[in-house]
């Protein structure tokens, strides 16, 4: 039989340890702290098999507090109370940003990232647990090896969070999930839990930006550089400054934008982002497949990548060529129309179609690399989502937008596809199966595809494959220049009137 342990005293423990800010003479206002959070009447009383991790420790004591009526049980409740336990063994924010920037200063910028990236997530800022449960694994396409997530790790609404958030008034505060006032925010029913986050300051070319990591990681060490002012989302010279500057400042990391209009753009267009982290996708490694010059910038070499979507690299050492080149690219194709290939820079009323999704990195030769992703976001009756954007027949494995780390090789896929990919597997076995009906097309063709090939053993990894080159399929739909003779004519046509420009 498992041994008990008191709770509270083995949690009291972990903060005096983890958190400076608190002596051993504050154990009796701690614990205090504590029962007034979980409900106990005597310290006592607060036991439970043995949790020797802050984290386990810690929802150990909110089974405690749903056990004494002190919260309800459902997800919210639970997220918030954890949090706030949490909060107990993470530094203060000003804390936080003196060692870090010490680090920074007297070791590396890389030490000073490990030591908030370990904080965030021993204190469960990050949910590593709840990570691991993604599905991940590579396909290997024309484009290289291309990621493919299924996205697990966020919890599912529960329905009495859904049923009491509807009870409450509209909140404006904090304005988003982006917004530094969530740095000790106690959450609500529907916002989540922020008593544990914290955010690095640091000054961003004369502004205030703050550094965190993202919750629910998609890539190691998954970050998110934010503006301390909610402002929207945009896409100019300024941009292309900035990253460069976050590069400079962590050049570990790599650093990119969600571009700057719906359809095109990613989910949170309302306050001016960027995302970076210690990953190598799939676009930052692939191959140039044209290389050009531009005379204008003689030390910066250029090229078209060999990826879905239409992508211009600059490479080169010096950040403010690369910024005036990536201008002029910038500005170029915000003009540009084609046609022929259904590009169109402007709606009728003047309304903007086209931005880029910009991507930079120091590559192995330690240049910089500046990948400029084209986008348009036009739509038509025949494609009322986007013409350039996932089509209806892929829509079944992938309808959202694609964002920034989408662009780059990397699939984040709904949670749904768990169980109704097994559907398909048994249908492909000619099992009886619930197969949703916006598969059934793809699953014959793919019976059709492996006649006489499939078994138990293997079909669950053709499914994934083929899933992968479903992907594929929805990159070049979000590739305005597509891979093909014509449209890569096209490309370099623009190529040549960016030049003349």
């Amino acid at each position: 039989m498992a041994a008990k342990i008191n709770l509270i005293f083995s949690f009291l423990n972990w903060i005096i340890k983890d958190n400076q800010q608190y002596q051993d003479l504050d154990r009796v206002y701690l614990q205090n702290r504590l029962l007034a959070l979980v409900g106990g009447a005597d310290v006592a009383e607060v036991v439970a098999e043995t949790a020797d991790e802050p984290i386990a420790l810690a929802n150990a004591l909110v089974d405690y507090a749903i056990g004494q009526q002190q919260i309800t049980d459902d997800q919210s409740s639970r997220d918030i109370l954890e949090a706030q336990l949490l909060d107990f063994i993470t530094p203060l924010p000003s804390e936080v940003n003196q060692h870090f920037w010490k680090i920074y200063h007297q070791d590396s910028a890389q030490a000073a990232t490990d030591y908030f990236y370990q904080l965030s997530t021993r204190n469960d800022y990050v949910k590593t647990s709840q990570i691991a449960k993604n599905i991940k694994y590579e396909v290997a396409t024309d484009y290289g090896n291309l990621e493919i997530t299924i996205n697990l790790a966020k919890p599912e609404k529960d329905p009495k969070a859904i049923a009491a958030a509807a009870k409450m008034a509209p909140a404006t505060y904090p304005a988003c999930q982006l917004c530094v006032e969530n740095e000790g925010y106690l959450g609500r029913a529907n916002y989540p839990a922020r008593s544990n986050h914290r955010i690095v300051r640091f000054d961003l070319n004369g502004q205030t930006w703050g550094f965190q990591y993202s919750p629910y990681a998609y890539f190691n060490e998954h970050c998110i550089f934010l503006d301390t002012v909610h402002e929207p989302m945009h896409i100019n010279r300024q941009t292309f400054a900035n990253l460069f500057t976050i590069l400079s400042l962590f050049p570990h990391y790599m650093a990119g934008s969600n571009a700057d209009l719906p359809i095109v753009g990613g989910s949170m267009l309302s306050h001016e982002h960027y995302q970076g982290g210690g990953h190598k996708f799939a676009m930052m490694k692939a191959p140039i497949d044209h290389e050009f010059a531009w005379a204008k910038y003689p030390d910066v070499k250029f090229g078209t990548v060999k990826w879905p979507m239409s992508v211009i690299r600059l490479m080169g050492t010096d950040q403010a060529t690369l910024i005036n080149a990536a201008t002029e690219v910038l500005d170029a194709w915000r003009g540009y129309s084609d046609a022929s290939q259904s590009i169109q820079a402007f709606a009728a009323d003047g309304t903007p179609h086209h931005t880029v999704t910009p991507i930079a990195s120091k590559n192995d030769d330690g240049d910089y690399q500046l990948d400029l992703v084209l986008r348009d976001n036009q739509t038509s009756a025949e494609y009322p989502d986007g013409i350039f954007h996932p089509h209806q027949d892929v829509q079944h494995i992938k309808r959202e937008n694609i964002g920034l780390i989408e662009v780059m090789g990397l699939a984040i896929l709904p949670a749904r596809l768990l169980t109704e990919l097994r559907e398909v597997e048994k249908y492909l076995l000619q099992q009886p199966n619930e197969i949703a009906a916006y598969h059934k097309t793809w699953a014959d063709q793919l019976a059709a595809k492996y006649q006489g090939q499939l078994t138990t053993d293997n079909v669950e990894n053709i499914v994934q494959q083929e899933v992968g080159h479903v992907f594929a399929r929805v990159l070049e739909d979000a590739g305005v220049f597509k891979r093909t003779a014509n449209g890569q004519a096209a490309f370099r046509k623009f190529i040549t009137a960016m030049q003349a420009d």
